[in-house]
């Protein structure tokens, strides 16, 4: 079997529903975003990172497929078959990530800087391509439906990156870089 099919050779793709769009349609880039942050979190899980951090990012980069799915099958008119969409407990697993990190974490007391490990400089990359994410599919859902699920998945997710982040160093032992005030 080919990977290429030809048919988006003329700048368009398809949607799940069988839709064609042009590629720089606000969907395609939203799920194209969401692919880019998927693969990010492959390469995060590729280097030093903390057991119970990488298991949590491959269940997320398993949602993060979903997600993509997601967007890629616009609501309306509704699909004519089923549709693996992103839902209450997706978000409920991320908060209670989050819950679990910062019950060890110490109390944030200052900003911090993108540092510290490299696993966390990464999870800080991630973290700021799921806040574009969420940009790209909060402007999607003014101009077309989109799940309110969707949204609040990619706003939760930023938060568990960010929690992530300063898990990872505790679990490293290296400090956060805290921001100096001027």
């Amino acid at each position: 079997m080919k990977i290429y099919t030809k048919t988006g050779d003329d700048g368009t793709t398809g949607l799940f529903n069988g839709k064609r769009v042009a590629k720089y349609d606000l969907r395609v880039e939203s799920y194209g975003t969401v692919d880019e942050l998927n693969s990010i979190i492959g390469l995060v899980n590729s280097g030093e990172v903390p057991q119970p951090i990488k298991d949590d990012l491959t269940k997320i980069s398993q949602l993060l497929f979903v997600l993509g799915t997601d967007l890629a099958t616009p609501t309306e008119p509704p699909p004519k078959f089923k549709v693996d969409r992103i839902n209450k407990n997706d978000i409920e697993l991320l908060e209670n990530l989050i819950d679990s990190y910062v019950e060890k974490l110490p109390i944030l007391k200052s900003f911090i800087l993108p540092g510290g490990s490299e696993t966390s400089a990464r999870l800080h990359v991630a973290r700021t391509v799921a806040r574009r994410a969420e940009r790209l599919v909060v402007h999607l859902a003014t101009v077309e439906s989109v799940s309110s699920d969707v949204i609040l998945f990619l706003n939760r997710l930023s938060d568990y990156l960010f929690t992530a982040a300063r898990y990872a160093n505790m679990l490293l032992d290296v400090p956060n870089v805290e921001r100096e005030i001027r």
